[in-house]
């Protein structure tokens, strides 16, 4: 039995919702997988700020195609469908997906869309090697701490340079008057 009319249009209004909130959506192959590993690749990507859809690309194709950000991603509605909607860690995200896709064997990328862009699938595993959100916030707070400290050190520097300077000449003038 079919879904009705109105059953696909909620679909439509929640995939909908889910683009809205997304930064990135790549579509997948998702052709001989088990539920369990389906099940299996929404755990890890839900920690990331992210999910799996899967859904006919008749409904896809409806909810993208009065949106122009996600217009582009008709051309990757084929076959078996899902979606990664990412939401927060993109890299982390497609960090994850390889990673089970590396383990199955039985997925496969096909392109992604991100701020209207149509990405090919080298693209979007580009973006899987960037570094993490949490990466980057640890490399600037480092690269921040440590122009701190070089400035503290600058800071701190001119008064003892000029106690020496100070004491040097007070040396040298108690040097001239001994002699």
């Amino acid at each position: 039995m079919g879904r009705t009319r109105e059953d696909k249009a909620a679909v439509v209004d929640n995939l909908k919702q889910l683009l809205s909130e997304a930064q990135l959506a790549a579509v997948i192959d998702y052709r001989g997988l088990s539920v369990a590993e389906i099940t299996n690749l929404r755990d890890r990507l839900r920690p990331l700020g992210a999910t799996c859809k899967i859904t006919k690309n008749t409904l896809m194709n409806r909810a993208v195609s009065d949106n122009e950000d996600w217009q582009p991603m008709q051309e990757f509605l084929k076959e078996s469908s899902a979606f990664l909607l990412v939401q927060e860690d993109i890299s982390g995200a497609i960090k994850a997906y390889k990673a089970f896709q590396k383990e199955t064997k039985k997925t496969a990328l096909r392109g992604g869309v991100m701020e209207g862009q149509a990405l090919s699938k080298a693209d979007v595993e580009a973006l899987g090697d960037l570094p993490s959100k949490e990466q980057l916030i640890a490399q600037i707070a480092g690269g921040i701490n440590g122009l701190a400290t070089k400035l503290a050190t600058a800071v701190n520097e001119v008064p003892s340079s000029l106690a020496r300077a100070l004491q040097a000449v007070s040396e040298k003038e108690d040097g001239d008057a001994a002699a």
